[in-house]
């Protein structure tokens, strides 16, 4: 079962992995004030207290380079942690995930959470059975931008949505401390599992529903990934909107994550300039032009700008209050059986139902 929180004291947080990511979990535990970090665990422990010695902070250190897994299990039978920050490799996600899960503790999982239909299911499964809290981190949901669009569609602003098209288009290679195991399938996973999931995930969330049928084609130019690097999905959605997103990591020229939502009343447009447009009938009665939105935008793949602080504040939240995050591991499984039915589409040259996963 879920471990208690009491809301006299801070939440006990853990980060597990001290790479590039952990350092933003990390810091926006920190930063917040009803939470406390008490554990970092890593595979080396240089690393680990590198990053408490960042934050200035004493902790717990775990840490163990020939049984990483020996560690992390240290880490979870600390009754001082609360939730557990899961920042390691792709291929760890779920298994990390459902032991933390049985043991009792709230969960921040990276994407992707899973890299299999199986992996899916089991993480589901433990989350539901131990009824802990979760979020994954689909960070861009609480990207200024996103929350504006997002609130625009559920205004009407740009009346019933019938299409919606994310991009994420980004030149990945060795600049990323995390390119080797992320070329690989048995670590990486496929495009749309190692980044192309946040695309996919805006779809959804922009579209408010769940797609039904999914049509995909894929292509592999630079030879050192192990699955094809570029990807791109048509999706069928149970209220009738279409959708497409594009994923590519091969291209030549700064990271963009276009966006396209076209309604019957209006119309957002992003694709990777200073600001965004929005056209709407409802907000702007006889417009002429664009109207711009100027916003922290969704422009780069630095993590530094990204919007975890947000994120873990939204999150401690959910745990004080008893509450379900609208990114939880139940909605975000949804994301990854999509980015897996397009990568079976790809593959298998036909078109895939959905869900592919039993309730």
């Amino acid at each position: 079962m879920a471990t208690q929180v009491s809301k006299t004291k801070p939440i006990g947080a853990a980060i597990w992995g001290a790479g590039w990511v952990a350092g933003e979990h990390a810091r926006a535990w920190h930063n917040n004030p009803h939470a406390q970090i008490v554990a970092i665990g890593s595979r080396k422990e240089s690393s680990a207290r590198r990053l408490a010695d960042e934050l200035g902070i004493e902790c717990a250190i775990y840490a163990d380079a020939d049984d990483p897994m020996r560690a992390y299990e240290a880490l979870l039978s600390d009754s001082n942690v609360d939730a557990v920050s899961i920042c390691t490799p792709n291929h760890l996600h779920a298994t990390e995930g459902i032991k933390g899960a049985q043991a009792g503790k709230h969960l921040v999982v990276e994407k992707p959470i899973a890299l299999n239909l199986e992996e899916l299911k089991a993480l589901r499964d433990a989350i539901r059975e131990a009824k802990v809290k979760s979020v994954v981190s689909f960070v861009l949901r609480w990207n200024p931008f996103f929350e504006s669009v997002k609130a625009l569609i559920n205004a009407g602003a740009l009346g019933r949505i019938y299409y919606t098209e994310v991009d994420y288009w980004s030149h990945i290679d060795t600049w990323w401390s995390g390119f080797e195991w992320a070329r690989r399938k048995d670590t990486g996973g496929s495009a749309l599992l190692v980044a192309g999931c946040h695309a996919i995930d805006a779809v959804r969330w922009f579209v408010g529903d769940e797609a039904t049928e999914v049509t995909a084609y894929a292509s592999r130019w630079d030879e050192r990934w192990e699955f094809p690097a570029t990807i791109v999905g048509i999706i069928k959605f149970r209220n009738g909107v279409l959708g497409k997103s594009c994923t590519t990591f091969e291209c030549r020229m700064p990271y963009n994550f276009n966006i396209d939502i076209l309604g019957d009343k209006g119309t957002v447009r992003y694709n990777g300039e200073r600001s965004a447009r929005v056209w709407s009938e409802v907000l702007f009665p006889e417009q002429t032009g664009w109207t711009e939105i100027h916003t922290i935008l969704p422009d780069t793949a630095e993590v530094t700008h990204h919007p975890f602080q947000a994120e873990i504040d939204h999150f401690v939240e959910c745990i004080l209050n008893d509450v379900e995050s609208h990114c939880n591991v139940e909605d975000a499984v949804k994301s990854h059986e999509l980015c897996i039915a397009c990568d079976i589409s790809a593959a298998e040259g036909h078109p895939v139902k959905l869900p592919l996963l039993a309730d």
